[in-house]
């Protein structure tokens, strides 16, 4: 397993530069006797165009690391920077509009729409950022069929296989060609086959784009398309 850098300049060129740096994460879930220590001084580096995968058993705070990554839970302690900047010192809200510009998520359960189609679900980011143009309807229909779904573009979430949703919450999340990508099992629902389709496009979409990827899996036999590989046990990273 390698060892993220401790180098302060590596930090600063990784963050300016759009990338993804945690600096001694700590977070504590419950208080007194029950607290639980759910990631434990964690550092981690991700540069652009750098596919990091986390393997680890359950409960063993992968997804931790996810929510603490991309803004969705403060930690207890330590900082995030991503995309230049200090996602940790941001209000709620400033916290949800860098959300939404510069992280993409893939979570296991989809989280699809139910009222719009695999291609509404791509296109609604962009719409609500007020840069839906032609180039991004152009995007949509590219990464549909990059995912193979063209012939669901114009399907409704009810009307999809699990696995087809899971390849539209991928879709979905390379849609804005985010700065950081924060991936949660996306396997889990796939065959081998289209497993391996899902994660070569996850690297090539961010060594293509630039994109800082994290993706947390228990599945190691997808792990080859990461450029570097951690283990996370009882919320430590090694």
């Amino acid at each position: 397993m390698t060892t993220p850098s401790t180098d302060p300049r590596a930090a600063s060129d990784v963050t300016d530069s759009g990338g993804l740096r945690l600096l001694g994460i700590t977070l504590t879930l419950g208080d007194g006797d029950t607290a639980v220590t759910a990631l434990d001084d964690v550092d981690l580096t991700v540069a652009p165009g750098e596919f990091v995968a986390v393997v680890g058993p359950s409960g063993s705070g992968k997804s931790s690391l996810l929510a603490v990554a991309g803004g969705l839970q403060q930690p207890t302690s330590g900082r995030v920077h991503i995309a230049g900047t200090e996602l940790t010192a941001l209000s709620d809200k400033e916290r949800t509009a860098a959300r939404r510009r510069h992280i993409g998520f893939v979570f296991q359960q989809s989280n699809l729409l139910a009222s719009l189609t695999v291609r509404e679900q791509l296109l609604l980011p962009l719409h609500i950022d007020g840069r839906l143009d032609a180039a991004a309807r152009t995007r949509a229909d590219e990464l549909i069929d990059a995912v193979g779904l063209s012939h669901r573009s114009g399907s409704r979430p009810h009307q999809l296989s699990g696995g087809e949703r899971q390849r539209a919450g991928l879709a979905r999340a390379l849609m804005t060609s985010p700065a950081v990508l924060l991936v949660d099992e996306p396997t889990s629902a796939l065959d081998r086959v289209r497993a391996a389709e899902a994660v070569q496009l996850i690297a090539e979409q961010t060594h293509e784009h630039g994109t800082a990827t994290v993706m947390v899996t228990h599945d190691t036999a997808i792990m080859d398309a990461a450029d570097r590989v951690h283990e996370m046990v009882d919320g430590r990273l090694s």
